[in-house]
């Protein structure tokens, strides 16, 4: 099997972790895994793998050290195309976003006479539409994202909301849904800490579709009422420079700290370590199907969810005593974090851990994702 990414651990991502995942299940069932992917910034060493062959290609990054763009997607997707013909054929492609990288292995698997498998984990062109690019852009987006959809021997879908929005834009496109999951082994409460706890985090990406931005404006509100409360923001983004400024107009700038993304194992070592983690997600804008990924991490070591977005996910925070939910209003989600911080203390929360490990193990995921691959595999030969 060959699995086919712009990102690969030990880069921080969700896509990263999802496909390790995949990769080490993949292996454990006794698959050659290859991995052609990319050379990760020099701030992030590289780390021993879990037995698959990993194939790096030096690719455009971002100011950010991101690659995250149209000619940083393309200085992969191009080399990708021709890796993908000198390279020897595997049973299967599994293909991660963007949607360029699918079309190219659209028409590279069609003449390497091999499946590919799409792992839809989040529709691209809603999200380019809240970006406040031009209408053209977003129909070119659109078509390429049809083009790769349709073209999958199967695509690998984390929810039923996800499920609806490729039924809408690419009907008839072959879906199984494989779940939604974090590296529960990793992100676990057993563990270190960090020197220099926050009582509040955000670790993840502060893109447009999450709207970080409300809990800068949140924080203001529970700092001002009390002096002592520190946080820190972890990651990246196209919002995150604008979070910085807001911070600075609050002058709050010694209270609320910036980091650059870090390894996964320091993203669980930080969430561990806070009294309260923070996840948000911009409504009404054609993404509220969506699940941050940072929320479940949270979970999963034991730390309560703060959470400002769309009612379908606050349902499930509520409804599950995960934390506090809010809707995407400062006021509210301030009162939110406020009543998690009466917590007095960082130790885990045990059922929040046994929430994790029941519904959004990585590992249970990737048998779902595994099971979906070869079986796309195996139809595909016998045709």
């Amino acid at each position: 099997m060959t699995i086919v990414s712009r990102i690969y651990t030990p880069e921080p991502s969700a896509g990263s972790m999802r496909l390790q995942a995949l990769a080490t299940e993949l292996g454990r069932q006794g698959h050659d895994v290859t991995v052609l992917t990319t050379k990760p910034p020099k701030s992030i060493p590289l780390g021993q793998t879990s037995g698959e062959t990993i194939r790096r290609w030096p690719v455009l990054r971002d100011s950010a050290g991101y690659v995250r763009g149209y000619l940083q997607y393309l200085s992969y997707d191009v080399p990708l195309f021709f890796r993908v013909l000198l390279s020897s054929r595997p049973d299967a492609y599994i293909v991660e976003p963007p949607p360029t990288t699918g079309a190219i292995m659209r028409v590279a698997s069609w003449i390497r006479r091999r499946p590919y498998i799409y792992y839809a984990a989040d529709i691209w062109s809603d999200a380019a539409q809240m970006t406040g690019v031009a209408a053209w852009v977003i129909k070119a987006v659109r078509a390429v994202e049809r083009f790769a959809l349709l073209g999958a021997a199967e695509n690998l879908v984390v929810s039923d909301g996800v499920v609806q929005r490729i039924e809408a834009l690419a009907h008839g496109s072959p879906t199984v849904v494989v779940g939604h999951g974090v590296d529960t082994s990793l992100f676990s409460p057993h563990g270190v800490g960090v020197d220099n706890p926050s009582d509040i985090v955000y670790v993840g990406t502060m893109s447009e579709w999450h709207g970080a931005g409300i809990a800068i404006e949140a924080l203001a509100i529970v700092m001002q009422d009390d002096p002592s409360v520190t946080a820190t923001f972890i990651g990246q983004g196209t919002d995150k420079q604008l979070l910085q400024e807001t911070v600075e107009e609050y002058g709050l700038a010694d209270r609320i700290r910036f980091l650059p993304p870090v390894p996964a194992e320091d993203a669980a070592r930080w969430t561990r370590s806070a009294r309260v983690a923070l996840a948000t997600l911009k409504p009404s804008v054609g993404y509220d199907f969506a699940v941050p990924t940072k929320l479940y991490a949270a979970i999963a070591v034991g730390t309560p969810i703060a959470y400002a977005g769309p009612e379908a996910l606050r349902e499930v925070v509520t409804d599950n005593a995960l934390g506090k939910a809010a809707p995407f209003d400062a006021v509210e989600f301030a009162d939110a974090i406020r009543l998690l911080l009466d917590r007095n203390d960082a130790e885990p929360i045990p059922s929040l851990v046994r929430w994790a490990h029941h519904n959004v193990s990585a590992q249970a995921v990737a048998e779902r994702a595994v099971a979906a691959v070869l079986s796309a595999a195996r139809s595909r030969r016998g045709r």
